[in-house]
């Protein structure tokens, strides 16, 4: 799904009060995020997503009722738009700061402690979406990187499940970056609800850890992250299992869009190439 498609799809959901082509967009990428006015419109990649774009709203409901600061939706419903799924929800204020780790750690403090939804939550998926990132990707990714990454996710899918979680089971964000929060005059407020999920909170910490180790993330704002969580994940024996099985998600990930952007494919082959070589310092830059 390109830009145009998107704004295509939106244009018939007939959600917003002015034409598409005056609609900012935010995001692009699994969902292509539209801002307008006092919304903000999430259009999914296709309909596969549509369960999840429903789970998500559940989530937001879920989080207000609990008092968690997150993004608030402004319909209960996802809308399925020419095999698209669609959800509205309200803008949040312009930020005052940049999101920082210790902001997304203060927000993981709080949904740590939330007993389960009276709802389903799934477990962590993470490597859920290989096959389909890479179905995405097509001819425009050497067929053996494809098939090495499978290998790749296979191989960690096993070492995860029989992880022993030092940290209680429970409710985890799924995605935790400094780039799903939002810093407005109130505070720090979580967004991208749709990874929520019940599983090992160490999945939320490894993120970061990754991002300190493969991304540039400074080791002091790392250290403000541990210091304001309260414990590295860096200490725990499974650490390095999480991490790779999130290594071989995100290069992926970035797989998807290589048959339409050039930069895409080569970030994918800069990752696949230090996986393939064992090199855990080679920087990988955000897509």
């Amino acid at each position: 799904m390109d830009e145009a498609r998107a704004r295509g799809v939106l244009d018939a959901a007939g959600v917003l009060p002015v034409a598409a082509r005056d609609v900012r967009l935010l995001a692009l990428g699994e969902n292509a995020v539209f801002a307008a006015g006092e919304l903000v419109v999430k259009v999914g990649r296709d309909a596969e997503l549509l369960d999840r774009a429903r789970r998500e709203l559940d989530i937001a409901g879920w989080l207000a009722r609990a008092g968690v600061p997150a993004v608030r939706a402004v319909e209960p419903e996802a809308r399925l738009v020419e095999g698209h799924p669609v959800t509205v929800w309200h803008r949040l204020p312009d930020p005052v700061r940049p999101a920082e780790p210790r902001d997304l750690a203060e927000l993981l403090r709080v949904v740590h402690t939330l007993p389960l939804p009276s709802f389903a939550l799934p477990p962590r998926d993470l490597l859920g979406g290989v096959e389909r990132w890479l179905r995405l990707a097509g001819d425009a990714i050497d067929p053996a990187d494809a098939a090495y990454l499978r290998e790749r996710r296979d191989g960690f899918a096993a070492a995860a499940a029989a992880l022993t979680p030092q940290l209680p089971p429970g409710p985890i964000h799924g995605d935790a970056l400094p780039r799903n929060v939002h810093v407005g005059p109130d505070g720090p407020v979580l967004v991208d609800l749709e990874t929520f999920s019940a599983d090992l909170r160490e999945h939320d910490l490894v993120v970061m850890a990754l991002s300190r180790d493969r991304y540039g993330l400074p080791a002091g704002a790392y250290e403000s992250f541990v210091e304001t969580y309260g414990w590295d994940v860096r200490a725990w024996e499974g650490c390095g299992v999480l991490r790779g099985a999130r290594e071989t998600a995100s290069c992926a990930w970035v797989a998807q869009h290589a048959p339409n952007n050039p930069k895409a494919l080569a970030e994918f082959e800069r990752r696949v190439g230090s996986l393939r070589e064992g090199d855990a310092a080679v920087r990988w830059y955000p897509f």
